[in-house]
C-alpha cells in the first residue's frame, strides 16, 4: 500500500462537525483508492458514534420502560459492535487514527440519560438518538455516492443500512416527537470545535473495543473479501467497552 504523506495525522474538525479544508481534497494514495479528507472524517465519525451510542444502548437495556426501548437499544448495541468492528479493521490499513472516547458532546448525551429514569429517560432516549442518527443519514449517502475508496464506500454500506435501521427503531417506540427532533436536526446548536471532536487516543492504552453481544445478528464487512486477503487485522485484542 502506497500512502502520499503524512496527511493523516489526528484531525482537528471530527465527531459532529463539519471537515475543515476542502473536504474532497486527496489526502492519500491507497490500494483502494484515493482517500480525501472527508473519507477520513467519516470513518473516525462513525467510531466516535459507536463510542456513545454503545454505552446508550446499554444504559436502555438496564432503565428502558418500554419492550420498544429495550428492543431499540438492543438494535444501537449490536449495530454499532459490528460498526466498530469494521472500522477498527481499515483504520490501520488507511493509516487514520481512531479515537478512543466520543466528543464532549456525545459525552453529554451519555450523562444526561444516565441522569434520567422512567418515562424521561425513554422520550429523551428516543429522541436524542433519532435526532443524532437523522444528522448522519445525510452524510452517509454523500460519502456512499462519492467516495472513490473501496474500503470507505464498504463502510459506508453498512452504516447506511445501520443507520435506517436505528432511525426505524426510534421511530417504532412512538415516543418520537417528529417537530421538535426535525428542528434539532436541521438547525444544531452552534457549539466550539472543541466540543464537537472527539480527543486523540491517550498513547500506551488498548484500543477501546466494543463488543458484540451473545445474540448478534448484525456483522462486519468482509473486508478480506474486498482486499483481496491483505488486511492487518482489527487491532488490539479486546478491552472494556466505553461507558
Amino acid at each position: 500500500m502506497a500512502l502520499t504523506l503524512a496527511a493523516l495525522a489526528y484531525p482537528g474538525m471530527l465527531g459532529l462537525s463539519k471537515v475543515s479544508g476542502a473536504p474532497d481534497r486527496v489526502i492519500a494514495s491507497t490500494q483502494w483508492g484515493p482517500l480525501t479528507e472527508q473519507d477520513r472524517d467519516f470513518v473516525v465519525k462513525v467510531r466516535a458514534a459507536g463510542l456513545w451510542e454503545y454505552p446508550v444502548g446499554q444504559l436502555g437495556l438496564r432503565k428502558g420502560g418500554s419492550p420498544a426501548v429495550i428492543t431499540a437499544s438492543r438494535h444501537l448495541v449490536d449495530g454499532h459492535a459490528a460498526l466498530d468492528t469494521t472500522c477498527r479493521k481499515i483504520a490501520p490499513m488507511l493509516d487514520i487514527t481512531l479515537p478512543d472516547e466520543a466528543s464532549p458532546q456525545q459525552r453529554g448525551f451519555v450523562r444526561q440519560l444516565d441522569g434520567e429514569s422512567g418515562r424521561q429517560f425513554d422520550t429523551d432516549f428516543a429522541n436524542i438518538l433519532r435526532m443524532t442518527h437523522g444528522s448522519i443519514f445525510n452524510t452517509v449517502a454523500k460519502i456512499r455516492s462519492t467516495t472513490k475508496n473501496s474500503l470507505v464506500r464498504a463502510l459506508a454500506d453498512q452504516a447506511n443500512d445501520t443507520v435506517l435501521d436505528h432511525i426505524s427503531v426510534m421511530e417504532r417506540t412512538g415516543l418520537v416527537d417528529f417537530d421538535r427532533t426535525l428542528f434539532q436536526q436541521t438547525t444544531p446548536p452552534k457549539l466550539p470545535d472543541s466540543d464537537l471532536t472527539p480527543p486523540p487516543p491517550a498513547a500506551g492504552r488498548p484500543q477501546v473495543v466494543l463488543t458484540p453481544p451473545p445474540s448478534a445478528t448484525s456483522t462486519p464487512v468482509d473486508i478480506d473479501g474486498i482486499a483481496g486477503g491483505t488486511t492487518t487485522g482489527a487491532g488490539p485484542g479486546p478491552a472494556p467497552p466505553a461507558g
